[in-house]
């Protein structure tokens, strides 16, 4: 409402209206209120996120050996321990075979079946299933198997004495040269499946349109496959990618506790086993969380690096 005022020589002068509050503005108490429903999950991720994380290096700076030992302040003490350990050495090497061979097995792998279901080909549906199954049994279940196939009398070796190739039965996992392998082997079924079909979802939600144009100019699947699908689902490849890194490298130890026991001698010890072996066998907290946190700079490196490697070129 515009209010009229007299000049001093009598005039009527205009004045504005006194600017009213806008409706869309949050109040001072619906800010507040957003802030306390907020406070909950602040304080679960600062307890469980953040304080495990301070106290992987608080625990790699002290000398504990075993829970309800005197702690005592190590220094870089533990950092000479484990760069003095030829175990270590060794676990960073098989980690390093492990990742390199495992995860670009994988990925590409799991890329070219999940496109193939994405064609949807007769039985997809029930091909998308199948492939879900390994992602659904437990992993003493699915090491159990892979022992039923892999200890001497198993079924591998019993398979290759029938077509007589018997001279190359071996103990594969008690020998040092097929141990890791067998276990990155077990990595790739179980994860395969998985990606499989969560590279199916992203494929099919590209538009049909892309690839009726690229069957147009003579693309064949081949080709459609990597130079079209490809980079228009890069960056969720870089994400499936970061999830199946993580996974092999912090998850390991499982399988490796339940098959070979990061035998025989250290040719199957991985850091993710190194850490649960000196924390619960050998009693050295302080030992474990330092190799925890090489752990975690390989993580955290690794991260950075394949979100560089897939980030979107446009």
């Amino acid at each position: 409402m515009t209010l009229l005022s007299s000049a001093p020589g009598g005039a009527p002068v205009r004045r504005p209206d006194p600017p009213s509050p806008s409706p869309a503005a949050p109040s001072p108490r619906r800010k507040q209120g957003g802030v306390v429903l907020a406070v909950p999950a602040l304080v679960w991720y600062l307890v469980f996120m953040v304080g495990p994380l301070v106290a992987i290096f608080v625990i790699a700076a002290l000398h504990w050996p075993g829970m309800l030992q005197p702690v005592s302040f190590a220094g870089s003490g533990n950092v000479r321990a484990v760069l003095d350990d030829p175990v270590f050495w060794d676990a960073v090497g098989n980690t390093a075979v492990q990742l390199v061979v495992a995860l670009p097995v994988m990925i590409v792998g799991a890329y070219m079946l999940g496109y193939y279901v994405a064609q949807r080909p007769p039985g997809h549906r029930a091909l998308r299933y199948l492939l879900f199954i390994p992602g659904l049994i437990s992993t003493p279940a699915k090491a159990m198997v892979f022992y039923a196939v892999l200890s001497p009398d198993g079924l591998l070796n019993g398979g290759l004495d029938k077509v007589g190739l018997g001279s190359l039965t071996d103990a594969w996992l008690a020998s040092p040269s097929t141990a890791l392998y067998c276990l990155i082997v077990l990595d790739v079924w179980s994860g395969i499946g998985f990606t499989a079909v969560l590279f199916a979802a992203r494929l099919g939600s590209v538009p049909d349109e892309i690839g009726e144009a690229a069957a147009l100019d003579g693309a064949g699947h081949w080709r459609a496959m990597w130079r079209i699908h490809f980079p228009v689902i890069r960056d969720f490849v870089g994400v499936v990618t970061m999830l199946q890194f993580l996974w092999t490298l912090f998850g390991s130890a499982q399988n490796v506790l339940l098959l070979t026991q990061g035998g025989p001698g250290s040719s199957s010890t991985t850091l993710s086993f190194l850490v649960y072996q000196k924390a619960f066998i050998a009693a050295d907290l302080g030992y474990s969380q330092t190799v925890g946190v090489v752990l975690f700079l390989v993580g955290l490196a690794g991260l950075l690096t394949i979100r560089r490697v897939f980030r979107q070129n446009y």
